[in-house]
């Protein structure tokens, strides 16, 4: 009762994709104090609202942070994150990706981490350059592009779709280049929140890490849950989820470090988001 009276306001931000069902799913079968807000979007909706002030904190693209690192933290222990496949970011193409050298590449437009990764992959590991352009991957322009870049569940419909015989896993691409895992999303808080409600934070972190352990030791409730939204069979979500980690641990660190520095390199993130400014939790 203590814990609940001390928690103070705070608005946090959550993707309601099937990847984040097992700290989501969990979130909301407990009952949490009535000033703590937690707003659905997309991670590039999150991004923009985090950067501007409408979030406290939030589960948004990894890019977020090194685009505007004098903003944010970033919470300990919490992360979308694969050591290899993913299975839900894909670039889907018509051709192997290493002809796509001045084709069409429809990237979505529903987060910033994987719209960079792919261009990394892309331009550093395969050393092509397509014809970028952003678009809504649901839409009938989806049979213009040679390849398209497509996320979550939006990704999860697409696998196994003929038009695409060529579909690569950004996740084991990252992997087989750079032997590291990869951090596709991280739980980023505004410096501003963290110096003016640190009690709040810590409760919160908390929470959220809590809510993962639970969310693992559940994975099969949370199947059955959440994979009707696809639709997909709970067994084949159960192998899905079961490959994603959604810890922060040393390696993945070293993972995100990495992906940093190809941004800071290639002047699409800033320098001051190495070395990474990470709030342990308590």
């Amino acid at each position: 009762m203590m814990e609940r009276e001390a928690a103070g306001r705070a608005r946090i931000g959550m993707v309601n994709y099937i990847n984040t069902a097992p700290i989501y799913e969990s979130w909301k079968s407990r009952k949490h104090p009535g000033g703590w807000k937690m707003i659905e979007a997309p991670p590039s909706t999150l991004n923009r609202m985090l950067a501007a002030g409408e979030l406290d904190l939030g589960f948004v693209s990894s890019h977020e942070y090194c685009a505007r690192p004098s903003l944010y933290r970033i919470l300990a222990d919490l992360s979308i994150s694969a050591n290899g496949s993913v299975g839900s970011v894909f670039l889907f193409s018509r051709v192997d990706p290493s002809s796509l050298n001045g084709c069409p590449v429809l990237l979505s437009g529903q987060s910033q981490t994987s719209v960079y990764l792919v261009k990394i992959i892309l331009e550093e590991f395969y050393g092509v350059k397509p014809l970028y352009s952003s678009g809504d991957v649901g839409s009938a322009i989806i049979d213009e592009a040679t390849a398209l870049l497509a996320i979550g569940d939006q990704a999860l419909r697409l696998v196994g779709d003929e038009r695409f015989p060529h579909q690569l896993d950004l996740g084991a691409a990252w992997h087989r280049y750079t032997g590291l895992p990869f951090v596709f999303a991280l739980f980023a808080v505004r410096e501003d929140f963290c110096g003016s409600s640190p009690e709040t934070l810590a409760l919160i972190h908390r929470e959220l890490v809590s809510c993962a352990t639970m969310g693992r030791e559940n994975l099969e409730a949370v199947c059955q849950i959440a994979a009707p939204r696809i639709p997909m069979h709970p067994d084949e979500c159960y192998v899905y989820l079961r490959a994603i980690g959604y810890d922060l641990g040393a390696e993945k660190q070293l993972g995100l470090e990495r992906f940093y520095r190809y941004l800071i390199e290639r002047g699409e993130g800033a320098a001051e988001a190495l070395p990474i400014k990470i709030v342990k939790s308590q």
